[in-house]
């Protein structure tokens, strides 16, 4: 099988990025189609239009509704095409993103994220993860190309609250440590073939720099500082955990995070704050790996303040019988949990969860 590497056409971060999303706007089309929220709209709004009317573009406003469904993405296509826009821009978080990139294949659009937290690795990405009305997680979509332009305001990001800026980080972490998993079998990734080198790299660069750096930039965002520290993290959740996620693969932990999103108790919970526990979870599950190292993943997550036990999920004391169905999710054809170099069963993967919870308690105490 032949290995396959994608990625956006342009990234651009930095302090005011977004005062010239016009110049790169104008490079694309003449009618773009802004999706934000009411939040997102009042933090940057005059930033945007000043930008975009500025270079002459005629711009479309669409308000998100709260949740990646696949009626919001109908809803939204359907505006695009009644005001034809020829570029779909998502400017707000990874939800917004992802239908903004689905409303641009749908109705043939260039595609333009402006991600105003890092809680995720979605700006990057070509790919799309849909939800019910309920906020039950029920699949994703890939899509044929990644975004034309990545827009990151390094400086809207550091303002934003910390809890997002963390939630990117555990998503981050978990690129390498799934992609090395993955690539033990040559999984098949998003990209549609094996792992590049490239890839692999980015990966490891990624965990490294949050290793290196992760807890420093932590402090400073909780100042709302933007330093040398932070812009490497930021670069670390969007683009490197981007890149090496898509271009590398996936594996337990992801899984693990996205069944959460459908128990009751972890609905308050971000995206990145259930891949921390599936982290500390396959890092259980896993048949290799050196145990310091191992350590050494879980006590960063504890240092930064990120979820590690069962009871920070809200399922304190939670029995075999409650944490069946996640491991019935992992085991199910089609589970990213699949491309371990082992078999995973679903009581595996419980004994696994048992035994992150009482790793990340042990560790905590400690």
């Amino acid at each position: 099988m032949a290995s396959v590497f994608i990625a956006p056409r342009k990234y651009i971060q930095g302090p005011g990025v977004l005062a010239d999303c016009g110049k790169y706007l104008k490079m694309l089309g003449h009618r773009p189609l802004l999706l934000w929220d009411q939040c997102v709209r009042e933090i940057c709004a005059e930033t945007v239009l000043q930008s975009i009317h500025g270079v002459g573009l005629e711009p479309v406003e669409a308000m998100f509704q709260g949740e990646a469904t696949q009626a919001e993405r109908a809803r939204v296509t359907e505006i695009a095409r009644q005001h034809r826009a020829d570029i779909s821009v998502g400017i707000g978080g990874g939800k917004i993103l992802d239908v903004a990139k689905a409303v641009a294949v749908d109705a043939g659009l260039k595609m333009v994220t402006c991600p105003t937290i890092a809680s995720n690795d979605s700006p990057t990405s070509a790919a799309s993860v849909w939800y019910d009305e309920d906020h039950n997680f029920i699949g994703f979509d890939c899509w044929p190309f990644n975004p034309d332009i990545v827009l990151v305001d390094s400086r809207i990001i550091a303002n934003a609250p910390v809890r997002t800026f963390l939630a990117g980080m555990a998503d981050a972490m978990a690129t390498w440590i799934e992609a090395h998993a993955a690539y033990k079998t040559r999984a098949v990734n998003i990209a549609g073939g094996t792992p590049t080198m490239a890839a692999l790299a980015l990966a490891r660069l990624c965990y490294e720099t949050l290793l290196e750096h992760g807890a420093e930039a932590k402090r400073c965002v909780e100042h709302k500082a933007l330093t040398p520290a932070v812009e490497k993290v930021i670069e670390a959740n969007v683009l490197l955990s981007g890149l090496g996620f898509e271009s590398g693969g996936l594996a337990t932990a992801h899984m693990v995070a996205n069944l959460l999103s459908n128990v009751p108790e972890c609905k308050h919970l971000m995206h990145g704050e259930k891949v921390s526990f599936g982290i500390v979870t396959q890092l259980c599950l896993d048949d290799e790996g050196d145990w310091d190292e191992k350590l050494m993943v879980v006590d960063w997550l504890i240092e930064v303040g990120l979820p590690v036990t069962l009871a920070e999920l809200n399922l304190d004391g939670a029995t075999r019988e409650k944490l069946a169905p996640i491991g019935e999710g992992c085991a199910a054809p089609g589970s990213l949990s699949h491309n371990h170099p082992f078999k995973v069963t679903a009581m595996a993967v419980v004994d696994a969860m048992i035994a992150a919870d009482a790793l990340g308690r042990w560790r905590k105490e400690s």
